[in-house]
Formats: C-alpha cells, sequence, structure tokens
C-alpha cells in the first residue's frame, strides 16, 4: 500500500517571496564569514583578505560588492595615500546578528553530536 503524501500544513512560499532572496543572498560565497568579521566592527579590504586566508581578491571584490548593492555593508574610501578601503555592516545588516549567534550556537552543538558519533 503506497504512502500517500501529507498536505502541508502552512500555504506555499508566494513566487514573489523575500525570505528566497535572502537566502539566496546569504547563501553566496563567503557572505556569512564576512558578515561575522565585521561584527566586531569596520574592517580594511586587507584586514577581511586576511582573515578569509581561502578567499582569493577577486572572489573578495565580487563579494563584497553584491553585499554593497544588496545594502549589507558600508563601504567608506579613506583619505590616505593611497587610498584605503574600510567596510563595515549596515543597520540592516545588523538585524542578521541574532541570527549568526544561533548559526553559532547550533554548530557548536553539531560538533559535539558528531565528536560523539566518531567516538563510536
Amino acid at each position: 500500500m503506497p504512502l500517500r503524501p501529507k498536505p502541508a500544513t502552512q500555504p506555499p512560499l508566494p513566487n514573489d517571496c523575500p525570505l528566497e532572496d535572502v537566502l539566496s543572498l546569504l547563501a553566496g560565497a563567503w557572505t556569512v564569514q564576512i558578515l561575522w568579521f565585521l561584527r566586531a566592527g569596520p574592517r580594511r579590504f586587507g584586514d577581511l583578505r586576511r582573515d578569509l586566508a581561502r578567499v582569493s581578491t577577486k572572489v573578495l571584490t565580487n563579494r563584497l560588492r553584491v553585499m554593497q548593492a544588496h545594502g549589507l555593508l558600508e563601504r567608506v574610501v579613506l583619505p590616505s595615500s593611497p587610498p584605503q578601503v574600510e567596510y563595515s555592516l549596515t543597520p540592516m545588516s545588523r538585524e542578521l546578528e541574532p541570527l549568526l549567534n544561533s548559526m553559532e550556537q547550533v554548530a557548536r552543538r553539531l560538533k559535539l553530536l558528531n565528536k560523539r558519533v566518531e567516538k563510536h
């Protein structure tokens, strides 16, 4: 006897659902890590490059531009020679901090769980 699928208790997501947009943005390469490092305060490009040792300059530059275009980052050119650029979180991206904190807590619990599983 084949199992019948249960009907969804929630209505389907609308085609223009903003949740899909933010999930797509956060799923972008290095986005969450960049947000993580900028929580502590503004960082220069070179600092972020060192923080994210495995990312190429090209990829980091592109990701920062995308995040800035979506209103997650503020970019300030510092008056120096040579010019330096500093990135910081916008008020909107600060709203993601509780999400980042929750993700960290879950990741720690998963890591502990995986260690227990590996021992057995």
